[in-house]
């Protein structure tokens, strides 16, 4: 099941969604690579960031969907950028015909099935001193996640709901570290918790709702093919939801672990 995406929904808390990827690249020290590439680069803006810290460098996008491959292309109106459209599943990074100094994947690797193997695979194509440089989201067991389960519990097609909701996960920083530093990578791992404030301005019923209808909701929703199955799903889900979450004075409150590995080449 692919899963699909809408890249406007999922820009609606892009300064939350880009914070993790700043502390990330943060760490990354490369001075001047020839090549940088994005795993995973969804709607374009974070990595023409990229292009814009290293701008002597060829930057590669490889992202899955086409509907945020094509607003990235719209946002890249210089081309400075080779959006790629593949699943990094089966993505072949010989394809990039060098190999690359700087490999970035934020946020992406949660949704590819043992990707652990595949980490190793692109560490092995770094040139030397290249840097390797992921994050992904350790919020599964949050009540956002927790809720969905419990929903899909009761519903009628329990079991194929339960089935998408296994699809998908990440691991500890302990678990990229060991790997990347089992093929000689220099490494540093580690988790942040970030509380999100959202909805400050009262505008939306359940913010916290909105925001992972773009992201973590997306392969239960794929699920449910029939329209009135999915909102009569998505309206038991919303009311945990906005009991787990309530508005206080500042906001609507989002607490999210996040897990980051950035390692350096011998």
């Amino acid at each position: 099941m692919t899963v699909a995406w809408d890249p406007s929904r999922y820009g609606q808390f892009s300064n939350e969604r880009a914070r993790p990827f700043f502390d990330l690249v943060g760490r990354v020290d490369a001075v001047d690579p020839t090549l940088v590439v994005d795993l995973g680069c969804g709607n374009g803006p974070l990595t023409l960031s990229l292009a814009d810290r290293w701008p002597g460098a060829r930057v590669v996008g490889v992202d899955s969907s086409v509907e945020m491959l094509d607003a990235a292309r719209a946002l890249d109106t210089d081309g400075r950028v080779e959006w790629v459209e593949a699943d990094l599943a089966e993505w072949d990074i010989e394809s990039l015909g060098a190999a690359p100094d700087v490999i970035v994947s934020n946020a992406a690797l949660q949704w590819v099935p043992r990707h652990l193997p595949l980490i190793e695979h692109w560490v092995a194509a770094l040139a030397p001193g290249g840097w390797f440089a992921l994050q992904v989201p350790g919020n599964f067991d949050a009540p956002t996640h927790a809720l969905m389960r419990e929903t899909a519990v009761d519903h009628p097609r329990a079991g194929e709901l339960e089935a998408a909701s296994k699809r998908y996960g990440a691991g500890d920083p302990s678990t990229y570290l060991q790997i990347l530093s089992a093929h000689g990578l220099a490494v540093d791992a580690w988790e942040t918790t970030y509380t999100h404030v959202l909805d400050p301005a009262g505008e939306s019923e359940n913010p916290v709702l909105d925001w992972v209808s773009g992201t973590g909701l997306r392969p239960m929703l794929e699920v449910l093919d029939d329209e009135s199955e999915r909102e009569e799903f998505i309206a038991a889900y919303a009311d945990k939801v906005a009991a787990a979450y309530p508005r206080t004075p500042a906001g609507v409150l989002l607490t999210f672990r996040r897990v980051f590995a950035v390692g350096r080449k011998a």
